[in-house]
């Protein structure tokens, strides 16, 4: 029985024979970084008191339900235990207390300076400022001074209910386990003042934290340095009257404290001279130490808090530099094609501009296919109806639906079919490139329609002998649906307006397989398409650069293409291009130090291609990460004004990009929701393509299902005939 169970589990079965559903890595792991991070974002925001934070204010009430006794005794209230007594600090002892701290800047100067002069105070620290600095906090108990709590967040307890203020406490209270290994039994509430302020909404809340066992500590000498009205005021406030013994409140944090820093380091030897000293709370009343240490579990738990809060200061540190990098990039990458482009523009479309001597000898076009019986007649026709004298060379890649039959049956001139094995598209164009018979080839894909003009436009450019390859136009045909219509925007906006960027800037990364050109000895000097990658039209486009040829962008060479359409179709295609990328990258690094046309290469096409392709769509989703976070807990109006002002450069990038390929504006309406639910798709498909690459998977390559429902628009080509299930039988 045990070898049963053991054997259906590792079929990925129940014991009831259904199949487990587990969730795909490329899922699972995208949510478990996006659930870590947003927990550490809220982790954040908690602690920087942007979240869960209460900053009202009670006005001043009654004081009838409060004791006399308390109304007129000193600031030190007990309420533990049912008491309700106070006690007066003795003549001749100041207990210095500092609220709201430690500051990183401060709080060390104010030690420094009782340090210096052998005094001791008590700092009532709060949660969100111990679980940041807790190095001052341990140094505060090292150094001989008392902690007291001040809540986490800083709220007026007299709006919280006992659940609120149980959670400030014990919250505060694990941040100084945390920092300093010590729990204290000193309290004092945020927005206090005297013992004689206590009124019917402080009151209950005195008498409660006493029931949690605390002692709360107000003060009778307020120096108001918080008001910074300069060194000698501040002193004046902070010295007793007549001997008496005092409470003195200052603060560490808050703001600039140099003010107080200077009035301590003249108060503390000033009043020492007339007999003063400052001690601990505890140890002016003849108390036992109000500091008791911590171990064991609590201890653990203070420190794994703290840990937790300097992983999320941290990374929330690195993600907003991260926010930066990827805010500059963008603006960076917009910019340069905006200015590059429109420099391409006018380059290509003053009058008389030329290559050089018109291009009219036959060409060989190269059209791999796979299982393309939807399309293939589409494409082979609008081939026919060029105006450039062409041979037509369609390589069957061991296709299993009849592509080949059906080229073959059209019966026209011209157009030749081989077959092979099934090997791959990498394959399948050096098998074509084999059989060429011209010395200018062009590739398409086997789903691409091209319109009469194209091939024309396409090998205009090599009447400059310094050309050694062409990208073309590619179109998306079917952009009726909304996922269309994204990557319509993408292909016109991102991919065409790229190509005439990388064209002014020499440094091409990718003549797209739907439409390119290439010179055959070119071809030839490099190998040929490799299959070292996944995506060969990038790697034989770096190849082309590092072996010194120019690779350009022909505008007028338009093609239209059938791009996914579900996510699952545009997924798998996307994460082919990813991880090829990348593979592409990593083949050609040794351009980075090579000399020549190569070292120029790798020194600027490289970076660019790995910063705007792959390392710019990795961190844009940042951008909305924290869109939604400032809309959220603020600041809002500063949040929605950057992000619109993001779009508002994406739309003129992208309204430029329509414009100079003529296309209708309409489809721009759809863009703020494709930069928002798009880029968080192309963000997990790159992710996913680090993880492949980084764990040294590979990647097989994924046939797309097509429709063959694209056309050339204002074409003439007859639309496909439907094929029964007999015509796609297996080509023996």
């Amino acid at each position: 029985m045990p070898s049963l169970i053991s054997r259906r589990r590792a079929a990925g079965t129940t014991a009831a024979g259904s199949p487990q559903r587990r969730v795909p890595l490329r899922l699972l792991l995208p949510l478990l970084l996006l659930v870590a991070l947003l927990a550490m974002m809220m982790l954040h925001g908690y602690v920087h008191s942007e979240i869960f934070a209460d900053h009202r204010i009670q006005p001043e009430a009654a004081t009838d339900k409060v004791p006399d006794k308390i109304l007129d005794g000193g600031p030190v209230i007990d309420t533990r235990s049912g008491r309700e007594t106070s006690h007066q600090v003795p003549d001749h002892r100041i207990v210095l207390t500092f609220d709201d701290g430690p500051d990183p800047t401060w709080t060390p100067k104010v030690l420094d300076v009782l340090k210096k002069h052998n005094a001791h105070a008590v700092f009532f620290v709060t949660g969100t400022m111990a679980s940041r600095y807790p190095e001052l906090v341990r140094r505060m108990v090292d150094e001989g001074h008392e902690v007291g709590l001040h809540t986490f967040n800083h709220p007026d307890l007299s709006f919280q209910s006992k659940k609120r203020i149980d959670w400030e406490l014990s919250q505060n209270q694990l941040a100084i386990t945390g920092a300093a290994g010590i729990r204290t039994s000193l309290f004092r509430p945020p927005y206090s003042s005297f013992a004689d302020a206590m009124d019917n909404k402080a009151w209950p809340v005195t008498q409660y934290i006493g029931s949690r066992g605390y002692l709360t500590v107000v003060n009778n000498t307020d120096s108001e340095d918080w008001q910074k009205p300069g060194v000698a005021k501040i002193i004046s406030n902070a010295t007793p009257r007549g001997g008496k013994g005092a409470i003195v409140l200052m603060h560490d944090s808050g703001g600039d404290r140099h003010q107080t820093v200077q009035a301590l380091n003249i108060f503390l030897p000033q009043l020492q001279s007339r007999g003063y000293t400052f001690d601990n709370l505890t140890d002016a009343l003849g108390a036992p130490s109000a500091l008791t240490p911590v171990s064991d579990l609590d201890l653990w738990k203070g420190k794994a808090w703290v840990f937790l809060v300097q992983i999320s200061d941290d990374a929330t540190d690195i993600l907003v530099v991260a926010l930066a990098v990827v805010g500059s990039l963008v603006i960076t990458r917009f910019v340069l094609m905006l200015l590059l482009s429109a420099a391409h523009a006018r380059r290509v479309r003053r009058r008389g501009f030329a290559w050089g001597p018109p291009v009219t000898e036959p060409v060989s076009v190269l059209v791999p296919a796979y299982n393309e019986a939807k399309c293939i007649e589409n494409t082979v026709r609008s081939l026919m109806t060029g105006e450039h004298p062409i041979e037509v060379v369609v390589i069957d890649d061991g296709s299993t639906d009849g592509t080949a039959r059906i080229v073959e049956a059209m019966g026209l001139p011209d157009v030749r079919v081989i077959r092979q094995l099934n090997a791959g598209k990498p394959a399948a164009l050096n098998r074509g490139l084999a059989n060429a018979s011209h010395d200018l080839i062009v590739m398409m894909d086997g789903d691409t329609v091209f319109e009469p003009a194209t091939v024309r436009e396409l090998v205009q450019p090599f009447g400059d002998p310094r050309v050694g390859a062409v990208a073309g136009n590619a179109k998306v045909g079917n952009r009726d649906s909304l996922i269309g219509a994204w990557q319509h925007i993408e292909y016109v906006m991102g991919f065409n307006l790229d190509r005439r960027m990388y064209d002014m800037l020499r440094c091409m990364p990718t003549i797209p397989g739907a439409v390119g050109a290439f010179r055959r000895s070119a071809l030839e000097r490099v190998g040929g398409m490799s299959d070292d990658t996944l995506a060969e039209d990038t790697d034989i486009t770096m190849a082309m650069h590092r072996d010194g040829w120019r690779v350009v962008y022909a505008e007028k060479a338009r093609a239209w293409t059938e791009a996914p359409e579900t996510v699952q179709q545009l997924w798998s295609q996307r994460y082919r291009w990813s991880y090829g990328t990348m593979q592409a990258i990593w083949k050609h690094r040794g351009a980075l130090l090579d000399r020549g046309p190569s070292g120029r290469f790798g020194r600027v096409g490289l970076p660019l291609v790995a910063l705007f392709m792959v390392l710019a769509p990795l961190l844009a989703p940042l951008i909305d990460v924290f869109l939604l976070y400032g809309l959220v807990f603020g600041p809002t109006e500063k949040t929605i004004v950057a992000w619109l002002g993001v779009l508002a450069i994406q739309v003129i990038c992208a309204a430029y990009a329509f414009r100079l390929d003529r296309e209708r504006m309409t489809h721009l309406l759809s863009l703020p929701l494709q930069q928002i639910l798009y880029r968080q798709l192309m963000y997990v498909v790159l992710l996913q393509s680090w993880i492949t690459a980084l764990t040294g998977g590979r990647l097989r390559w994924q046939k797309l299902r097509r429709t063959g429902a694209v056309e050339a628009p204002g074409d003439s080509i007859p639309r496909q005939r439907a094929h029964s299930t007999h015509d796609r039988n297996p080509v023996g």
